[in-house]
């Protein structure tokens, strides 16, 4: 590790966590508040736009420690698009249709920067080239994992944990692999996401909010596509699927039950993983750190694909598969329970539905 890296994470975790009071501040200051509703388990008014104190400790750390490449430009340009739009969201709500459309620009800036999907591995022999299809390819990803960090920002702490967790995994990886500047900028972007969490950890003092939210899920998004997709191997592929199981596997879940149960597929539930584990009896603090358990095996899980043969890494596959699907019918997540149909939706649900 070098010197540098050793003095940019605590530069990080430290801006992170001394301007956390601030934002807080300045959250209460600009009318940045979350009011409670009968599918959010606070209930109190609590100020959000925390995302802003973890983007402060990852750009400063970055830009004092850090060579500025053009993928790694392309991921500061776009993610002050993605904290911005988010903080006015935070602040006075966007539309769904401009929150994607701004999501799209951010992951077209890093296309421009040369963060693409280049390739993919033929299961039979030999590589795919996507050529132009790369593009859409990398934009799809980006925006899939911003909203699927997005979804799951459900309870005090998750989302900022389990971005740190997966951020440290993709660094793990990334090293294992010869990527060092992009396990560098990984280790950075968890530093700052642990800077936070101190005051988002139960009971939460404030929310991260969009601007925290879509941001972590932006730069993990592209710092897969920088440095955990260039192995010429099939396996390589799920690696940053693994890694960040979780919010993917939420969120495809999702679609699926809301499409089973006849609801509009963006309609607000409170059907997700951390819903139904507090259903179960288990505390806010206790379901949290199930997801962190979960969290950390599927990121040892993940650096086991990169270092096992490919034969072994396909049984671990088929395992993570197997028992993900066992747990999320034994959860109900998947269940097309009676009291799940459609019902009236508040306005506000359906103006934020990306916080499903």
């Amino acid at each position: 590790m070098s010197l540098k890296l050793l003095w940019a994470l605590p530069l990080a975790f430290g801006v992170a966590y001394i301007s956390t009071p601030w934002v807080r501040r300045l959250a209460v200051k600009v009318g940045a508040t979350d009011t409670p509703n009968e599918r959010k388990v606070h209930h109190g008014i609590m100020p959000r736009m925390g995302g802003l104190a973890i983007y402060l400790g990852f750009v400063v750390a970055v830009l004092l420690t850090q060579s500025l490449s053009r993928p790694l430009t392309g991921l500061l340009l776009g993610g002050t698009l993605i904290v911005l739009m988010g903080m006015v969201d935070d602040i006075r709500g966007v539309s769904p249709k401009m929150k994607l459309l701004g999501q799209i620009a951010a992951a077209f800036i890093v296309v421009g920067y040369g963060v693409k999907v280049q390739y993919i591995t033929n299961p039979f022999s030999g590589l795919i080239i996507l050529g132009k299809w790369g593009i859409p390819v990398t934009v799809f990803w980006i925006i899939g994992v911003t909203n699927a960090l997005n979804l799951i920002d459900g309870l005090d702490g998750l989302a900022a944990g389990t971005s740190a967790i997966a951020a440290v995994t993709m660094a793990v990886v990334a090293w294992t692999q010869g990527q060092m500047a992009v396990a560098g900028i990984a280790f950075i972007l968890a530093a700052a996401a642990l800077g936070f969490l101190r005051y988002n950890y139960h009971p939460a003092q404030l929310f991260m909010g969009d601007s925290g939210s879509m941001f972590l899920g932006f730069a993990l998004a592209t710092l897969a596509v920088m440095g955990l997709t260039k192995g010429a191997t099939i396996i390589s592929l799920f690696v940053p699927v693994v890694i960040l199981g979780i919010p993917i596997l939420d969120t495809m879940l999702a679609i699926v039950r809301r499409y089973l149960n006849n609801q509009p597929i963006f309609q607000a539930d409170k059907a997700h993983l951390h819903h139904r584990l507090l259903d179960l009896g288990l505390s806010h603090p206790q379901t949290v750190l199930v997801i962190y358990g979960v969290n950390l095996v599927l990121g040892v899980s993940a650096v086991l694909l990169t270092v096992l043969t490919t034969d072994q890494a396909v049984v671990i596959l088929i395992g993570l598969a197997s028992v993900t699907l066992w747990a999320a019918n034994r959860l109900g997540v998947l269940a097309r329970m009676a009291r799940m149909q459609p019902q009236k939706v508040q306005v506000e649900e359906q103006k934020n539905y990306y916080q499903a």
